[in-house]
């Protein structure tokens, strides 16, 4: 069920100047990185395997300067292909040490809609463009994919209840504004395990699949990490819960790992 679309939602944010998350320095994640995710939905009370996704990190260059390439590829789950397909693919290219984008390019086929768009960032400028127009944008301005992994780096140690944090991303043609808010920090047991964890609530864009506003809950590891271990939120139709499932070459130990539950399939 629109597995990539989930997760690539889950950051959209608008720039302010007293808390934005703006030309980040990774101290989050290396080349090498995977996580997978298995995604499940629920609209008669009982949570389905509806699909699956995963994200991963290669060091790349964009005109000789040393970048990184995000991946993230979903698919639903095979046994539901007849009823909703879904093959997605998302890519980013960005700078390797202020974490904005070069360029972005997007694969959607999702039953009978398929579309592919590539976006170039020029980030000193203010503009981007695909293959036919130009749009203005703003400072710091992320894709959908470098926003997640931008967002891993923030700092939360001195922050407090409901605060936000902000930044702009750009997709289909618009510049959106939103935030992600601190929500605190609480035990979470999901399929994989037990972890210390930071909750937050992103502002969501209202669309076909999300009522918008701030329904939404991620839970990603109270570590240096900072990767998501659970996102859960209502949509148009039934829940979403999007749990981690395995990961390779993180940066540091998974130390908000409490205990395995021995349940990650």
């Amino acid at each position: 069920m629109y597995p990539l679309l989930l997760l690539l939602s889950i950051f959209t944010f608008k720039n302010n100047a007293d808390n934005a998350l703006c030309n980040q320095t990774n101290t989050a994640f290396i080349t090498g990185e995977k996580i997978k995710y298995t995604i499940f939905y629920n609209v008669i009370g009982l949570y389905v395997n509806a699909g699956k996704t995963d994200f991963t990190i290669h060091s790349s260059n964009w005109n000789g300067a040393e970048a990184f390439t995000f991946s993230a590829n979903g698919k639903s789950n095979i046994r539901y292909d007849w009823i909703f397909k879904v093959r997605d693919k998302y890519e980013s290219i960005v700078d390797s040490k202020t974490l904005l984008p070069y360029q972005f390019t997007r694969e959607i086929n999702e039953g009978s809609f398929h579309h592919k768009e590539t976006l170039l960032f020029n980030q000193k400028n203010k503009t981007v463009n695909n293959e036919i127009d130009v749009y203005k944008t703003a400072d710091c301005t992320y894709d959908v994919l470098s926003a997640i992994y931008a967002a891993r780096n923030f700092n939360y140690k001195n922050s407090v209840i409901n605060d936000k944090i902000y930044l702009n991303f750009f997709l289909d043609k618009e510049l959106y504004p939103s935030y992600f808010k601190f929500l605190g920090r609480e035990i979470i047991t999901t399929r994989y395990g037990k972890f210390k964890a930071i909750k937050l609530a992103p502002l969501l864009v209202k669309g076909s699949m999300f009522e918008g506003g701030e329904k939404m809950t991620i839970w990603v590891t109270d570590d240096e990490n900072h990767i998501p271990v659970r996102i859960q939120t209502p949509i148009i139709v039934g829940n979403i819960k999007v749990d981690m499932v395995g990961f390779e070459n993180l940066r540091y130990p998974l130390s908000a790992l409490i205990e395995l539950t021995g349940n990650e399939n």
